[in-house]
C-alpha cells in the first residue's frame, strides 16, 4: 500500500467530500486563469478604439476610483483638506475686464456723499479660443517687355520664384504638417477623427491625403 493510499479516509462521505472539494478548487483555478486572460487581452490586446469592451475598461477605472474615494470617506481619521486652486501661469495673454459701478450707485445709501475706492478684488477665468484656419493665398505676379510682345515671335516672361513647400504641388503648409503629426503621435488622435475636426471648418480633407503626406 502507497503513502498516498494510506492517508485516505476509510468513510465513503469523507471521500466523496474530499473529492468535490478539489473538483470544485479546480474549477474555481480554470475561472480564475480565464479571467486573468482575458484581462491581459483587454489591456494589453491589440483592439481598434470602437471595440465595444474598451470603453469598461475606463469605466472599471472610475469604479474603482469611486470605490477609493468612498473608502477614504468612511475612514473617521481622514481629514479633509479644502482644496487649494493653482494660479494660471503669468505668461498667457491676459484681457483685463473691469466692472465698476454707474455714477448714481457711487455715493452713500446713508448720507449722501460720494464713495471712493478703497481697493478692488480680482478673478481669474480660462478663456479658450478654438484653432484658426486661415487659407494662405500665393500671388506670383508676371512681367513682360510690351516690345517684344509686338516685335518679337515669342515674349519671355519673368515672375517670381516659387515659394519652396514642404509637399511638393501641396497645398500642406508647415503648420498644418505640425498640428496633424502632433495631434497623432503625441495626443493619439486618429486621422479619421482629424478628418472630422477639419469637416467642422468646411475642409474636405481625407484620411489617405493626411497619410501620405505623413510618409513623404
Amino acid at each position: 500500500m502507497t503513502d498516498d493510499e494510506k492517508s485516505l479516509p476509510n468513510d465513503i462521505e469523507k471521500l466523496k467530500a474530499m473529492l468535490l472539494a478539489e473538483r470544485e478548487q479546480a474549477a474555481r483555478l480554470v475561472f480564475l486563469e480565464e479571467q486573468f486572460r482575458l484581462a491581459q487581452q483587454q489591456l494589453f490586446g491589440a483592439q481598434s478604439e470602437s471595440h465595444p469592451s474598451q470603453g469598461n475598461l475606463f469605466n472599471k477605472a472610475e469604479v474603482e476610483l469611486d470605490i477609493i474615494e468612498d473608502v477614504v470617506e468612511l475612514t473617521p481619521t481622514t481629514v479633509k483638506k479644502k482644496p487649494i486652486r493653482q494660479r494660471l501661469p503669468k505668461d498667457l495673454e491676459r484681457e483685463v475686464i473691469v466692472h465698476d459701478l454707474s455714477d448714481e450707485e457711487k455715493s452713500c445709501v446713508c448720507f449722501g456723499y460720494q464713495l471712493h475706492q478703497m481697493g478692488e478684488s480680482r478673478s481669474e477665468k480660462l478663456e479658450f479660443i478654438p484653432a484658426k484656419v486661415k487659407v494662405m493665398e500665393h500671388v506670383r505676379l508676371k512681367y513682360s517687355c510690351r516690345t517684344c510682345e509686338k516685335e518679337c515671335i515669342s515674349t519671355k516672361v519673368k515672375s517670381a520664384p516659387v515659394p519652396p513647400s514642404p509637399i511638393p504641388k501641396g497645398f500642406a503648409t508647415p503648420s498644418l504638417l505640425s498640428q496633424i503629426i502632433t495631434s497623432k503621435y503625441q495626443y493619439a488622435l486618429l486621422l479619421y477623427r482629424q478628418k472630422s475636426l477639419f469637416k467642422q471648418y468646411g475642409i474636405a480633407l481625407s484620411r489617405k491625403t493626411m497619410s501620405e503626406w505623413m510618409m513623404k
